[in-house]
């Protein structure tokens, strides 16, 4: 095939070929590690447009569930052990949710030493915490700082006070403001914020004051995600029944638009379809999914990939504490992930990057060139100009990015 020139704002000099990862890392010592998830599914009230394993009115779980989870890291690290016995090497740790701010000092840490203590975590580790700004005071930033937590992941949505409100937030814009500035006074020197655009109702004039805000704060990086309406969600049956209506698309490709050429002209780099950063500040954890690499979750309804096997969790957080009192790990779904299927995933995962997908490594990891495995199923996608090829990395192009599901779906397996 043959592509036009790269966009990236990306140095391709010296790069390492799986993005975002330490240049003296190899391809299979990446392999052996696995990094780390855990799952915390409470929430005040649950947001009118999320469809995630999370749950309002269940706050006095936390320390039954906080137990449950603490014995499945053991477990999980037992069963995951290298091949001599030693504990398998983490490179980064993520609390996601539901709200895992909602857990006290007491219990972060108590997580975080048990994922010390079943796994080889590295001294630079990437650990962060999801965060609701509303449930965020000075005291609690300067503990979880302290006990070890060194990135911060808050979900703030929109400065649209209105805005936040049709979504379900129970934050208000000040309170993103004041959130950051006491992790900034806490020592956080790593901060996302994510953001929402096509929301009902919502201009561009909205979305331009959103970014405004968000830049004067400075944060290392943000996550910029367009409104999915999916189902089972009050915004589905809003939706239906006409109460809303999400922005169209030409609007929603706009104020993506618009985001990009703002944020990289203050000195952001797009590294991923969805997410923005400073130079040295990608999320490495995200990096692992997107690179197809090696995660352990665990949690409620926590899924994951490891070995060529991917598998999730119980969801209901009161059977997931029950079978943790047993003694038995709580996966309930077990999938073999093929090779072809391996490589398909590989493949697509890495477009979403900007840099892309590095086609040595490739070859190098699946035996087997990426041009023979994927035969002429893109060339529709390339003569429409979707994606560029430079010294070694097939990529997105700009517009390819506007329509990145057309190239994805011809890597899927029939």
């Amino acid at each position: 095939m043959t592509y036009t020139a790269p966009f990236t704002t990306l140095s391709q000099h010296n790069a390492h070929p799986l993005q975002g990862m330490p240049s003296t890392e190899s391809l299979a010592s990446l392999l052996e590690t696995a990094s780390l998830y855990l799952h915390v599914p409470f929430c005040h009230t649950r947001c009118h447009y999320c469809d995630f394993n999370t749950y309002a009115g269940l706050l006095p779980l936390r320390e039954p569930y906080v137990r449950a989870l603490f014995h499945e890291i053991e477990l999980a690290g037992q069963a995951v052990r290298n091949a001599d016995g030693t504990p398998r090497r983490s490179r980064t740790i993520f609390f996601g949710g539901g709200t895992p701010s909602l857990l006290s000092v007491s219990q972060i840490s108590r997580l975080l030493s048990a994922c010390y203590h079943a796994f080889t975590v590295d001294p630079d580790a990437e650990i962060t915490l999801e965060a609701n700004p509303g449930t965020l005071d000075q005291q609690q930033l300067h503990g979880i700082r302290a006990a070890g937590i060194n990135r911060l992941s808050m979900g703030a949505q929109s400065f649209d006070a209105h805005l936040l409100q049709t979504l379900g937030r129970i934050h208000t814009p000040d309170e993103i403001e004041q959130a950051v500035h006491f992790a900034r006074a806490a020592g956080f020197t790593s901060i996302n914020l994510d953001f929402m655009f096509g929301l009902p109702e919502q201009t561009m004039q909205h979305w331009q004051e959103t970014l405004a805000r968000a830049l004067a704060l400075r944060p290392e990086h943000l996550s910029l995600y367009s409104l999915i309406i999916e189902e089972g969600t009050p915004f589905y049956s809003w939706t239906a029944e006409g109460r809303i209506t999400p922005a169209d698309e030409d609007l929603c490709a706009d104020m993506y638009e618009y985001a990009d050429a703002l944020l990289q002209a203050e000195g952001y780099i797009n590294y991923e379809i969805s997410n923005w950063a400073l130079p040295g500040h990608q999320s490495r954890h995200n990096l692992t999914y997107w690179q197809n690499l090696p995660y352990i979750g665990m949690g409620a309804g926590a899924y994951s990939s490891f070995q060529g096997r991917r598998y999730s969790n119980e969801r209901s957080p009161q059977q997931y504490i029950r079978l943790l009192k047993a003694n038995r790990l709580p996966e309930i779904e077990s999938e073999t992930i093929e090779h072809v299927q391996a490589m398909s995933e590989t493949a697509f995962l890495a477009l979403r990057t900007a840099m892309g997908l590095h086609l040595p490594t490739f070859e190098e990891r699946f035996g087997q060139p990426f041009s023979t495995f994927v035969g002429d199923r893109l060339h529709l996608v390339d003569e429409a100009g979707l994606l560029d090829q430079s010294d070694g990395w097939l990529r997105l192009s700009k517009r390819g990015r506007l329509l990145g599901n057309e190239v994805f779906l011809r890597l899927l397996p029939d």
